[in-house]
């Protein structure tokens, strides 16, 4: 597993659910300034997504399991 799903699967769920949607406002950032032609690169928007995706799959877990869970 990599550094960043464990960096991840440390937060409690509150803090996945703010990250969650700091994540989704900079994917509509980047995806906009894709769209004005301002972005050169798409590493950012790729990596934002991935993570967006770990994000949601771990808060999908946490839920399923009935909430925070510890460690």
């Amino acid at each position: 597993m990599g550094r960043a799903a464990e960096a991840l699967r440390q937060l409690g769920l509150a803090e996945l659910e703010a990250r969650e949607r700091e994540l989704a406002e900079e994917i509509f950032r980047l995806r906009f300034q894709l769209a004005l032609g301002q972005m050169d690169g798409l590493k950012r928007y790729r990596q934002a997504r991935r993570e967006l995706a770990r994000v949601k799959t771990l808060l999908g877990e946490r839920r399923r399991q009935g909430g925070e869970r510890a460690g």
